[in-house]
């Protein structure tokens, strides 16, 4: 397969002979300097020939695919549509229909007019802010009655620029309001929102030609799949943090959201994770080095985010964060303070312990995996060093000692494991069934490669349960479809991620693609992409499915199915499942740590849904309280069950070492999630399945 994209590279990269003239299109002078190069235009047309002939669906690049570029570009310059107008889309519209044509020919002129005109209009607004700055923040008027429409997404475009200046007029007061509610005095709430639009000022004029033709090389290699990107030669090395362990930094995958960074999931073992301050979709919106003042990171690109987190191992760096648990629009931050390091391959270790429940008036014993990533210490293993160190023969070791304890069963804990090594989920595979295929890949001209386990004889045949939610992902999805389609084991907790398509990383001429072409599949022919793995009996969701998993990327590959690789067996697990969901109902429906999840989630969902926001600070800080009031009632009723001290008010900012002390004084028991996985697998041995009868 390397063979043929270098040839495909290789062909495109000495074949040219005449490049295309430039598209005219007006648009001021002092962005005029960006133009796209001959190495660029070489590498689109590496990237449209690569695109044709290996990605793993090969969708055709035509009138229907350039009509998702042109969107998919203007989405990602203007998500909010402030900035472009309606006669800047109505001068765009002409090329709706022609972007496949420019590709194939090499033409990337279009391209860049329209961000040049971008760049423009975000010059006049950050302009129109700082004069609005100019006059003082005492100078807005908060008692006026109106309102600013915060979900942009499918709003008209502005009529023209004087209706522009009204929706920035809002968005600055907007801003000056969210500051001021989080407890900013007007002098700060000043100085902090000129220095962030100088900043952004600034920057734009040191925007560069590869900028602009990475974001619309991106607009066009998005189309195909969220995981199909194009990285320039300078952010190739910064590509998704989590693509190589060994970079020093603070170990959290991260991703845009408008003017935001988001954080998307945590490195197990990671500086980030150890800190227990920092969860997914919390956003970043400052970094500091040391002691160093902290910048303001709003409205940056991300890979200068990543840029700024990154830095020498042992070294400190300091994150403001807005929490996820924050209501929308409560600007209330923190810092967290983390030294950077290197992921270390031993803390990413599986590790047991040993749950223990009274279930009936009976005490149980039940043994705890807990498998942060899939590893393989891939040197040692090609070294031929006997004691290397995998997942699978960790997890072998564990399993001998929780027999020797004489567990009553086994659960998985598969919680945010993001994935990692498909050879070590295949392994892992192996210990809990006989011997046969553990995963299918499909590649792009339709071959199903099928790995398996060939050793005979089961490793580990008691009952066993695995617990799974929204972050596992990868090579934890393999496994666990696979246990369920095997009938081997209980899947139980949220749905998983839905990441099931694989990518290779391709270099070009200038820069290089990672290109989706391959796709698995469970035994059973289902995928695991798009949908996941949908567990037996379903805990409620810890953080909202629209917001993180594959299913909230645009363009994310269709769930379908192929032949499945195993014959259908007897479910000894389905019989008893409607029982069992009944149980757990039972069990759980005034369990205060299920109770609390379901409703801080419901209110999270209730408050996502608000399109608008007021600008009448009397009428924001009722709402603000209304939402802290609701968000304090569902934390103390949960306390309150729990025998807990409850609050008067609810805290911003936990003491990191109360944290840590928190958690080193926890017992499994004391996971409310765990626990329930623990009584659905004793209720399930109680009604005697074959299982148990190990």
């Amino acid at each position: 397969m390397k063979r043929s994209l270098f040839s495909a590279t290789l062909a495109l990269a000495i074949g040219l002979s005449a490049l295309p003239l430039a598209a005219k299109t007006s648009t001021t002078d002092s962005w005029e300097y960006l133009q796209p190069s001959r190495e660029q235009v070489i590498a689109s047309l590496n990237v449209v020939e690569l695109l044709k002939r290996h990605h793993y669906s090969k969708p055709p690049l035509n009138d229907e695919r350039s009509a998702k570029i042109y969107e998919g570009y203007l989405k990602f310059l203007d998500p909010s549509r402030s900035y472009f107008t309606a006669g800047d889309i109505a001068e765009f519209e002409q090329w709706r229909t022609k972007f496949d044509d420019f590709l194939k020919g090499g033409n990337l002129e279009p391209g860049f007019a329209i961000y040049k005109r971008h760049l423009e209009r975000l010059q006049g607004r950050l302009q129109f802010a700082l004069k609005m700055l100019d006059k003082g923040v005492d100078t807005i008027d908060f008692s006026v009655d109106e309102s600013l429409l915060i979900d942009r997404e499918k709003a008209p475009w502005v009529k023209d620029l004087a209706e522009l200046d009204d929706l920035w007029r809002k968005r600055v007061k907007d801003e000056v309001l969210r500051l001021k509610i989080a407890g900013k005095e007007p002098k700060a709430i000043q100085e902090l929102l000129t220095k962030r639009y100088q900043s952004q000022l600034s920057r734009l004029q040191q925007t560069r030609g590869e900028d602009v033709f990475q974001a619309y090389i991106n607009a066009f290699a998005m189309t195909y799949d969220p995981h199909t990107t194009y990285l320039s030669p300078d952010n190739a090395e910064n590509f998704d943090i989590n693509m190589s362990l060994s970079l020093e930094g603070i170990g959290a995958v991260l991703q845009s959201d408008n003017e935001y960074v988001k954080v998307v999931r945590l490195v197990p073992a990671g500086p980030a994770e150890k800190s227990k301050q920092i969860a997914p979709t919390d956003k970043i919106i400052g970094v500091a080095q040391g002691d160093d003042e902290m910048v303001d990171v709003i409205g940056w690109r991300l890979d200068e985010v990543v840029k700024l987190i990154r830095g020498p191992k042992g070294s400190k760096v300091r994150l403001e964060v807005i929490p996820a648990s924050n209501a929308p629009n409560d600007q209330t931050s923190k810092i967290v303070n983390i030294t950077r390091e290197s992921v270390k391959l031993e803390e990413q270790a599986a590790k047991s312990s040993v749950l223990k429940l009274k279930h009936e008036d009976r005490d149980y014993k039940l043994g705890v995996i807990e498998i942060p990533a899939f590893y393989l210490d891939f040197k040692a293993f090609r070294a031929g060093d006997p004691n290397y160190k995998s997942t699978t023969r960790d997890v072998k070791r564990l399993l001998s000692e929780l027999q020797a304890e004489k567990v009553d069963g086994v659960v998985i804990d598969l919680r945010n494991n993001g994935g990692g090594s498909l050879q070590e989920a295949t392994e892992l595979t192996g210990l809990f069934i006989d011997q046969g295929p553990t995963v299918l890949v499909r590649n792009s001209d339709g071959r199903v490669d099928v790995l398996a386990d060939d050793d005979a004889g089961t490793f580990y045949s008691g009952p066993m349960a695995v617990l799974v939610n929204r972050l596992s992902a990868s090579a934890s999805e393999i496994f666990a479809g696979a246990m369920q389609d095997y009938h081997r084991a209980l899947i139980l907790g949220g749905q998983t991620f839905g990441k099931g398509t694989v990518q290779t990383i391709q270099p070009l001429n200038h820069g290089e693609l990672k290109l989706t072409l391959a796709k698995f599949y469970r035994v059973s022919g289902q995928s695991t992409q798009h949908q996941g793995v949908i567990p037996d009996i379903q805990y409620p969701d810890v953080m909202d499915t629209k917001e993180i998993g594959e299913s909230a990327l645009p363009e994310a590959l269709p769930w379908d199915s192929i032949r499945p690789a195993i014959k259908p067996e007897l479910d000894s697990i389905k019989p008893f499942l409607a029982e069992l969901k009944t149980r757990y109902d039972n069990r759980t429906a005034k369990n205060p740590d299920f109770t609390f999840t379901r409703d801080r989630l419901s209110l999270a969902q209730k408050l996502m849904n608000e399109t608008t926001v007021s600008l009448n600070e009397t009428k924001r800080r009722a709402q603000q309280a209304d939402i802290e009031a609701q968000q304090l009632v569902i934390e103390n009723s949960r306390r309150k069950a729990k025998g807990e001290a409850l609050l008067s008010e609810l805290k911003k900012e936990e003491d990191e070492e109360a944290l840590a002390a928190e958690d080193k004084k926890s017992k499994p028991e004391d996971d409310a999630f765990l626990a329930e996985t623990g009584h659905i697998l004793l209720d399930y041995l109680g009604l005697e399945t074959p299982v148990a009868k190990h």
